[in-house]
């Protein structure tokens, strides 16, 4: 019996752990169903090799994948009240921000940058999915707004990478101020013919979408999408009618004159570098 327990046990045991395979070594293409090796994914650019559904991608891989490294200045948010309305939901907000920040290494859900693609500087923004759904607050807000600031006084392009669930609900009334905020903002830019590229990503939605994300003077959006406001089946309870498959798709967008361009995210590099070509 000690003969088993002590040695055939252990060795059995032993060989079963060196068989498991990792949790996240396979992932299910949400499209297809089609299983993609984690290594086969990221060389593919989160994009599915079978049907080109194209994964959410953070902000950090999409810097990595645009930009090069040497060439990227970050630009520090300014400091805010983080909760001015003292809100408790499961959690004090503080406290989720805490989190939040810990897990991203973000100070919150925007992060902004100047540097340049093919020797075209530029001012960049990208909403940060992996913080709190991208949602925008006073921060992200003011975020924009500074981003839109330096571009007029540095006299550069500035692009923005949306991915949000829309307004911050635990900053209420101050979360929807930054709508009209950003759309200022927008229009500083426009009042000195600083060119404002868009691109909106999975998924683009609520007050983002209400506001700056779809008022670039060239809106691309990523194949496949979501962009919208309020979510389809609520559009679909309200008019009591059935909306299309591809209702608010990135495609059925640009089918009715909302976007620009559709791109895979493997030709976005080349798209982005060729306006800015052309606008330089």
């Amino acid at each position: 019996m000690n003969w088993l327990t002590n040695f055939v046990k252990p060795k059995l045991s032993a060989l079963v752990k060196r068989k498991e395979v990792p949790e996240n070594l396979w992932q299910n293409c949400p499209s297809c169903g089609n299983m993609i090796h984690h290594k086969d994914l990221k060389e593919n650019l989160g994009v599915c090799n079978s049907c080109n559904y194209h994964f959410r991608m953070s902000a950090e891989d999409r810097i990595k994948l645009l930009f090069e490294r040497g060439n990227i200045k970050d630009i520090e948010l300014d400091i805010i009240n983080d909760d001015p309305l003292k809100f408790v939901d499961k959690k004090k907000y503080k406290d989720r921000l805490s989190e939040y920040r810990k897990k991203t290494k973000r100070t919150d859900a925007f992060i902004l940058i100047e540097s340049e693609l093919a020797d075209n500087k530029l001012i960049c923004g990208l909403m940060n999915f992996e913080f709190m759904g991208g949602s925008m607050g006073r921060a992200v807000g003011s975020g924009i707004v500074k981003g839109a600031k330096i571009a007029v006084e540095k006299r550069l392009p500035y692009i923005i990478f949306t991915s949000s669930g829309g307004a911050r609900m635990q900053e209420g009334v101050i979360s929807l101020m930054q709508m009209p905020r950003t759309v200022a903002a927008v229009e500083l830019l426009n009042q000195n013919k600083i060119p404002y590229i868009v691109v909106l990503t999975e998924p683009t939605t609520g007050g983002v979408t209400a506001s700056f994300a779809m008022l670039g003077d060239i809106t691309i959006a990523e194949q496949g999408s979501t962009i919208g406001f309020a979510g389809k089946r609520v559009i679909q309870d309200t008019i009591r009618e059935e909306l299309p498959i591809n209702f608010q798709k990135a495609e059925y967008l640009k089918d009715h004159g909302m976007v620009d361009i559709v791109c895979h995210r493997k030709d976005l590099k080349k798209n982005l570098v060729s306006i800015l070509n052309h606008i330089n």
